[in-house]
């Protein structure tokens, strides 16, 4: 059982890794190609009921033909690799196309328009062209392109959040309200136990899983 003492005692051998790896998001949104930003995205509509390192292995089998796949070619990519070639096929190039012709598939200055962290997370998950991301894939896609602040609300953070008391239950949040209560929640318990929250939530990711990855 998760506990603020376990905790304490088990962040600082990680969190030096955890630190490096949000200095790899935070450079994204400063270094990285267009290309990069978008197949980020895309590694967010893979892990969508899978995996991270499914999503990955995804995102490898069809990064050299991304920003011209049509749904077919990426279809046969993704058969054997990963669970929902057929549908996640149909929200990658739908969401390409959207993004290539509102945007000119030009992600940073869309996601640095956005004053409000709020209004920049529901650009992505409440946008019926973008397919495939809900609040839990639109917070993951902006921490791996380097904005702060936004909880991933997966089954292993639900499940430390309930275990530490944060919340009453590890269901999901269904709703863009609860979504932020919870949130909020989690913020506050970093705060008053004086941790990151950003590094909170890898950590507590890791504690269920036993990696640091993205």
């Amino acid at each position: 059982m998760l506990t603020v003492k376990s905790i304490k005692r088990n962040l600082p051998s990680k969190s030096p890794q955890i630190k490096r790896k949000l200095g790899e998001f935070e450079r994204i949104i400063k270094d990285a190609s267009e290309e990069q930003i978008f197949e980020e995205l895309v590694f967010c509509i893979f892990t969508a009921g899978a995996s991270a390192k499914m999503g990955l292995n995804a995102l490898n089998a069809v990064r050299s033909i991304l920003p011209v796949a049509s749904e077919d070619e990426l279809r046969e990519k993704l058969r054997g690799v990963y669970r929902f070639p057929n549908v996640r096929s149909k929200h990658v190039v739908h969401t390409r196309d959207y993004l290539s012709r509102r945007y000119g598939l030009r992600l940073r200055p869309l996601l640095l328009s956005f004053e409000n962290p709020l209004e920049r997370r529901d650009f992505f998950a409440l946008n019926k062209d973008i397919k495939g991301l809900g609040f839990k894939e639109a917070s993951h896609f902006l921490r791996n392109v380097g904005f702060r602040d936004y909880a991933i609300l997966d089954k292993h953070i639900l499940q430390c959040l309930f275990e530490l008391g944060i919340t009453e239950s590890v269901r999901a949040p269904h709703s863009r309200a609860k979504y932020i209560e919870i949130e909020n929640s989690f913020k506050r318990f970093t705060e008053q136990n004086g941790l990151d929250f950003d590094e909170m939530d890898l950590f507590l990711w890791s504690e269920k899983t036993g990696e640091i990855l993205k």
